[in-house]
């Protein structure tokens, strides 16, 4: 299938749990992450600590993640690999492109996400006018900064 974007790879991993102490035990004390900020939105009811893996272009973020409020949705806490994040050369052109051919998009369109970057969900679950969707699986899809595409671009030269 000839598709007009690319999926460049892995931009993050988003774990949920009902406390970041726990997760950074983990993530942070026993794996060695480095936390490198945090974010908080109560529209989204999330409090995160952004970890990271690898650096420059190749780096791949780790988000722990807390509700803010455990009796409001979304509740990020419930699904312990709460979401995936790729990287795509050409977001907007992406999800012209994927809509057309069915695929299911969460509310919010494309916005500015934690680390900066524009964004936007594939919703987990399908439904009868878009029947293609995450089947479970939570699916950020993140606009690639120049650096990322070029890198990747160079590695696929080689």
């Amino acid at each position: 299938m000839n598709r007009p974007f690319k999926v460049l790879g892995v931009q993050q991993i988003a774990i949920g749990g009902p406390s970041k102490d726990k997760l950074k035990t983990l993530w942070v004390d026993m794996l060695g992450l480095d936390i490198t900020g945090t974010f908080v939105s109560e529209r989204e009811n999330v409090d995160e600590d952004i970890c990271a893996i690898g650096t420059g272009p190749f780096k791949v973020e780790v988000d722990l993640m807390e509700p803010v409020d455990p009796q409001k949705k979304p509740a990020v806490h419930t699904t312990p690999l709460n979401h995936i994040g790729l990287w795509i050369d050409d977001l907007p052109t992406a999800v012209e492109w994927l809509t057309g051919k069915g695929v299911r998009f969460a509310p919010g369109g494309i916005r500015k996400g934690a680390a900066g970057f524009d964004i936007t969900f594939l919703h987990p679950k399908a439904n009868d006018e878009f029947p293609i969707a995450g089947e479970g699986v939570l699916i950020e899809l993140v606009q690639a900064p120049q650096e990322v595409i070029d890198a990747f671009a160079k590695l696929a030269a080689q």
